[in-house]
């Protein structure tokens, strides 16, 4: 599944060519789950979005959205564990997997693929964040889609509250790892980066959450920061084609990953083979001599 680095890359890729155009067009779905969320279904979709300028791209965890000209409204995407934005010519044919495709009027088309068809798309109203801030990156507006106020900041939000966070996870007796999995908690850190970032930070990923200071979790929270931009600094992760940015370029993280994926492997700075465990049913990699499960305190970020 894309996760932040992913997401902010294509949130990038689409900010800096989707900024002031205007939707013309939009092509019948070719798979009816891409528009399960949208009331009315494809012809009221294509109602709301059709004619609309599209005034800013915007992020707050895994979700995007672009606000629409006109009425408080957005137009919202989540790539659930396969979808891609692609940006492309408008005579440029179907491309693999693709579900819909939005044409605009700088001559650029959007198209909306996914393989596994977890994704979904749909225009949805702007509220108010509860919090007063703006909704997520990319945007000024203090506004939020209906639906996604469960979803917390993420790691990069300049408007995270880092002692609520703290607290949250200091409250919990579930393990560390599943708790940064928790989008209620902090949003955007999957498998991938969950995995990276307690590696990091030198902490067993089954290490209870409550178990660790108020020190420690703001480390870790800067620690899961530093990942996150140094993996948006090679446009995220690609595994089997499934991320791949607007222009169809994969992601080049995974050669920078010091232990997802990398079960049994030697661990890049110890040499000691990295163990692979479920943890609350999701596979976790780690190294036993660099995370032991009694662990100093955590590191400090760069």
């Amino acid at each position: 599944m894309p996760e932040l680095p992913e997401v902010e890359t294509i949130r990038r890729n689409l900010s800096s060519h989707l900024m002031n155009t205007c939707v013309t067009a939009v092509s019948a779905p070719t798979h009816p789950r891409s528009l399960r969320f949208q009331p009315g279904g494809f012809s009221r979709f294509h109602e709301l979005l059709v004619g609309k300028r599209l005034e800013s791209v915007s992020r707050r965890g895994k979700f995007l959205w672009l606000e629409l000209s006109g009425n408080q409204t957005a137009w919202c995407f989540h790539l659930g564990m396969s979808g891609q934005l692609r940006l492309a010519a408008g005579d440029i044919t179907a491309l693999p997997h693709e579900r819909l495709r939005f044409t605009l009027d700088n001559g650029l088309e959007l198209v909306f693929c996914d393989q596994r068809t977890f994704g979904h798309t749909e225009v949805r109203a702007l509220e108010p964040t509860t919090d007063g801030a703006p909704g997520g990156m990319g945007t000024e507006q203090a506004l939020l889609p209906a639906g996604l106020g469960h979803i917390a900041r993420d790691v990069l939000d300049p408007n995270l509250d880092v002692s609520w966070v703290v607290s949250r996870l200091r409250s919990s007796r579930r393990a560390i790892k599943t708790k940064l999995l928790d989008q209620a908690t902090v949003s955007g850190i999957g498998n991938i980066y969950a995995d990276e970032t307690l590696f990091a930070a030198g902490v067993h990923p089954a290490t209870l959450a409550k178990n660790l200071s108020g020190e420690d979790l703001r480390n870790l929270l800067e620690i899961a920061a530093s990942v996150m931009r140094h993996a948006l600094e090679f446009g995220g992760t690609s595994f089997d084609q499934l991320y791949v940015d607007s222009w169809g370029n994969p992601g080049d993280f995974a050669s920078e990953l010091q232990v997802y994926g990398r079960g049994g492997q030697a661990c890049h700075q110890c040499g000691q083979a990295l163990d692979k465990i479920v943890l609350d049913g999701r596979a976790t990699v780690f190294c036993a001599h660099c995370t032991p499960a009694h662990h100093p305190a955590v590191r400090k970020a760069d």
